[in-house]
């Protein structure tokens, strides 16, 4: 495992490399391996663990009854997935998790990270920090799927989604995290609706694109 890659992660922000392994053996960490399109957690499940991608990336995603798909977000290296439902024993999930490649996950007993153990690890307050505070910046994410949601029409949604993108990125070009059915599961749109509201937003001179790449033209 690498060590000085898990240190530089928001989960254990501000501890040394060298105490790492230690915290690792503390927590009950493990590691697996998953294949694009496997099922992490699926909707239903409980989850004892916290999962912390080492490599690859996951959607976190809802189907209902009659097969249609949203997507709520994406977890990729050094992020973490699940950590709300882990922390509370017993919770079913609402959404499956699934590896969008393929996918490494190191997964944390959320119990031995909330509880400090027999021998008063010194890091579990900084862990507990730090884990808060993802949480928190989660609920942002999905406070800004709302918000990109909200719009009736598909170019307003598209609208916000590229807004945001720009903003964090801090510049009119940039590339997203998502493939045209994902962005389409994301916004809660039709994908072929979509694309050709994209292809209008071109021709407006709005944007311009190349599969997952963009660049906004200021209206």
């Amino acid at each position: 495992m690498n060590y000085l890659f898990l240190a530089n992660t928001m989960l254990f922000r501000g501890i040394a490399v060298e105490d790492v392994k230690g915290i690792l053996d503390c927590l009950g960490s493990f590691t697996k391996k998953y294949e694009k399109g496997d099922t992490v957690f699926r909707a239903g499940d409980t989850a004892e663990s916290i999962g912390l991608v080492v490599t690859g990336s996951v959607n976190i995603e809802s189907d209902d009854v009659w097969g249609n798909k949203s997507i709520f977000g994406r977890a990729g290296v050094g992020e973490l997935f699940a950590e709300s439902y882990a922390c509370i024993p017993g919770e079913q999930m609402m959404v499956s998790v699934v590896a969008c490649e393929k996918t490494e996950v190191m997964f944390i007993n959320a119990s031995r990270l909330l509880i400090p153990c027999s021998n008063s690890c010194l890091h579990h307050n900084r862990l507990i920090k730090n884990l808060l505070q993802v949480t928190t910046q989660k609920n942002l994410g999905l406070s800004r799927r709302i918000l990109h949601t909200s719009s009736k029409t598909i170019r307003g949604r598209l609208l916000s989604y590229l807004s945001e993108h720009a903003r964090q990125h801090g510049s009119y070009a940039f590339t997203i995290p998502f493939n045209r059915q994902q962005l389409a599961d994301y916004l809660s749109v039709d994908r072929s609706a979509m694309s050709n509201e994209l292809s209008k937003m071109q021709k407006d001179g709005i944007i311009d694109y190349e599969k997952n790449s963009f660049i906004i033209h200021q209206i």
